[in-house]
């Protein structure tokens, strides 16, 4: 086994029968997928794909080997943003060449994954594919869960005594946006990892059959949550809507019944100041009277709001 060796040397390695050969480049300029694209064969429409960014995540076949297009994703909790990382793949018969378009995506737990199954290492490529499309599933599992846990925090946050408005809404849009994003990366892998186990490929033995049909229980389940996160998330937003306007209503009752109640003294101040003689004019007892009338009026009115839940 070697490592770090030099680009031009791969053609070596790959005429050897019982050789695995993996290669993986970071941000790597057009003269070095060139050289690689040489030392392989790779069809140029494949180089082209792997220098611009933002490819859907997809699996092409091509005479001598396959391109592969997939993104691990993470989760920010405090802003609810995703992030993803992109990585392409070339697969031949006994060559994988991965192309990272960042640092961000974590190829060293790929290789930790490579070492713990080392068992398996006689598969080839099959078994450094298996690693690298069961870490990205993986991110996109970790990525669906953490949004399941923020909507649920979201769902508590509605019931509060006094709900932050503007938080919420602005946390669901959040969630909302991410989950999209999400779903653009996590349903394409169910047609790339079941390519990738097509008979006719060739590119998975038996031994490694049974963890790639693993691989793509997880990327179902990941598509399934996700769905159903989307139908959670909508029903958030609906749900914030109606309690909003249901706590805007029971304020306009209560500011109308106490409209009411305090134009009871506004009536009867202004009959009983008009310019015209009236039981008690001129006296403590027409004082008094209109006091009574007016704490009569005001307690019956208090008391009838108060039965019908507007106070």
């Amino acid at each position: 086994m070697r490592e770090d060796f030099p680009v031009e040397d791969v053609s070596e390695y790959i005429v050897e029968p019982d050789a695995t050969v993996w290669f993986d480049l970071c941000s790597p300029s057009p003269e070095q997928l060139q050289t690689i694209s040489e030392e392989l064969g790779l069809h140029p429409l494949a180089v082209e794909d792997a220098l611009h960014s933002h490819q859907r995540a997809k699996l092409d076949r091509y005479s001598s080997h396959l391109f592969i297009t997939v993104y691990s994703s993470s989760l920010s909790l405090e802003s609810g943003e995703l992030t993803g990382h992109e990585v392409n793949a070339f697969v031949t018969r006994n060559a994988l060449v991965t192309v990272r378009k960042d640092a961000g995506f974590d190829i060293e737990d790929v290789m930790s994954r490579w070492d713990d199954g080392r068992d398996l290492a006689s598969s080839g490529v099959s078994f450094l594919l298996h690693g690298l499309l069961d870490y990205v599933v993986d991110t996109h599992f970790e990525a669906v869960q953490t949004l399941d846990t923020e909507i649920e925090s979201l769902e508590d946050r509605l019931f509060e005594d006094r709900p932050q408005d503007r938080g919420i809404q602005l946390r669901t849009f959040e969630l909302r946006k991410s989950l999209v994003n999400l779903r653009r990366v996590v349903l394409p892998m169910r047609e790339v990892v079941n390519s990738v186990m097509r008979r006719d490929l060739q590119i998975v033995d038996d031994a490694m059959t049974p963890y790639f049909q693993d691989v793509y229980d997880h990327v179902l389940r990941a598509s399934e949550w996700t769905e159903s996160l989307r139908d959670l998330i909508s029903n958030v937003l609906e749900t914030h809507l109606t309690l909003r306007g249901n706590r805007v209503n029971t304020i306009m009752k209560q500011v109308t019944s106490w409209a009411a109640i305090i134009a009871v003294p506004t009536a009867v101040t202004g009959f009983y100041g008009e310019n015209v003689p009236y039981p008690g004019f001129g006296h403590v007892s027409g004082v008094i009277s209109s006091l009574v009338i007016i704490l009569v009026l005001a307690a019956t009115l208090f008391v009838v709001f108060k039965r019908r839940g507007w106070l």
